[in-house]
């Protein structure tokens, strides 16, 4: 069992127990098999549950629960995933429960205020006042609706926001009286490798206006999630040898779509111009005359190198990195293989599972040491993501034995060696 049966996934996480004699003890033998380092405090402990929480990385925090909620009691509270009441007193469990809730609430609170504007109230009084006149002006309610998107992202928005009023309002007359119909745009964006945390705040903010998605496989469904929820949502993924939409009418769609007046959000797993053909898209829509924006994201060599525990470059073992496509156009693996056996080098293999026997046995060949190590990532940032490691000469073995899902990344080069020393866990 990996999972506590709350639905929480705890493995590498820091659980608290309030408490350290029998009732704590049997808490904790249900938690620990689910994977967390166990943490209690406690004025004592009994001997089981002491031996159990080194078991698990843990440690024995010796002091009582504070009295009332506190500075101390924030500290000791918001850096677990979990925390559990387990003492034999009452005041003390309702306590811990009332402060845990109290907690909830406050890192909710401020999350909010950082992310909402304090005159938000204001821009809202702002919208309903020239409600009448916005209608009158723009019939249609979704170029309405971008117009007010505009207005809300230029000075008249910023001018509410800033307490200005009087401002804002001397200036809608012009806006509404010069507002044309919007041209169709294209936003090249990077998704990055699959954390919706990755994501750039220019890459959200174009998600969240698009009118249609044109997205692929390697787009997880975490950032998915963030896109406008009425947007249109057109699936052109490729697999290798399964092109589900062939990249010429990807090309192609995007125009249409754009010709139509509409904004069209191209959503891109990694950075578009790493592998992810971006170039091919932009070259379509320049002899098109469509207008497009590029968003470049964390490519997926950064970000599960990263999330991996294993740095590209190190000053004692990488002074270069090198990305590489697992396959060409042709299919076939004709790599500048004498280039790429360097001892101070990191190779980054995007694409690489199906041909992953070949391609160490090429790299033996023309002189890597087999002993050369080499992880490969499976998921990489998402949370059931898979790390296996290994060397050149082994890792083709080692995965065909544990058949990990794509989308891979492969890391070659003594950088891997960190990883257990680097590791961490967001």
């Amino acid at each position: 069992m990996d999972v506590l049966p709350i639905g929480l996934k705890l493995t590498n996480q820091k659980v608290l127990l309030i408490g350290g004699g029998a009732i704590a003890y049997r808490k904790a033998c249900l938690i620990a098999p689910t994977g967390p380092a166990i943490y209690v405090l406690s004025p004592y402990i009994c001997a089981e549950l002491e031996a159990l929480v080194k078991k698990t990385g843990g440690k024995h925090i010796k002091g009582a629960y504070p009295a009332r909620f506190s500075r101390l009691a924030r500290r000791k509270l918001k850096n677990y995933r979990l925390v559990i009441a387990a003492t034999d007193s009452k005041p003390v469990n309702a306590r811990v429960f009332k402060d845990c809730e109290r907690m909830i609430a406050r890192q909710a609170r401020t999350q909010l205020e950082s992310t909402i504007p304090a005159r938000m109230g204001d821009l809202v009084q702002f919208s309903g006042d020239w409600r009448a006149e916005s209608k009158a002006a723009i019939k249609d309610p979704e170029i309405r609706r971008v117009f007010w998107e505009n207005v809300y992202a230029g000075p008249a928005g910023q001018a509410v926001l800033s307490g200005d009023r009087t401002k804002a309002d001397a200036l809608m007359p012009a806006l509404l009286k010069d507002f044309r119909e919007p041209e169709g745009e294209v936003y090249l964006v990077g998704a990055g490798p699959g954390d919706p945390e990755l994501l750039t705040f220019k890459a959200l903010r174009l998600m969240q206006q698009a009118d249609v998605v044109l997205y692929d496989r390697l787009v997880s469904p975490e950032v998915m999630n963030l896109v406008r929820r009425d947007a249109e949502r057109v699936y052109v993924g490729k697999a290798k040898a399964d092109h589900a939409v062939p990249q010429p009418q990807i090309n192609e769609l995007l125009v249409k779509y754009a010709k139509e007046g509409k904004r069209v959000c191209r959503l891109k797993g990694g950075d578009p111009f790493i592998f992810g053909r971006g170039g091919e898209e932009i070259e379509t829509l320049f002899a098109k005359g469509v207008k497009f924006q590029v968003v470049p994201g964390i490519t997926a060599a950064a970000g599960c190198g990263a999330y991996a525990g294993i740095p590209l470059t190190h000053r004692d073992h990488a002074q270069s990195v090198r990305f590489l496509t697992g396959h060409l156009k042709d299919g076939t693996l004709d790599l500048p293989w004498g280039e790429l056996v360097f001892e101070r080098q990191t190779l980054v293999i995007y694409m690489g599972l199906g041909g992953l026997a070949e391609l160490t046995q090429k790299l033996i060949d023309h002189g890597m040491r087999k002993d050369m190590p080499c992880a490969l990532i499976s998921k990489g940032t998402l949370p059931d993501e898979e790390v296996l490691v290994g060397t050149v000469s082994d890792i083709a073995v080692k995965v065909a034995n544990h058949e990990l899902p794509a989308p891979t990344l492969t890391i070659i080069g003594e950088v891997v060696s960190l990883r257990e020393q680097l590791k961490w866990r967001n």
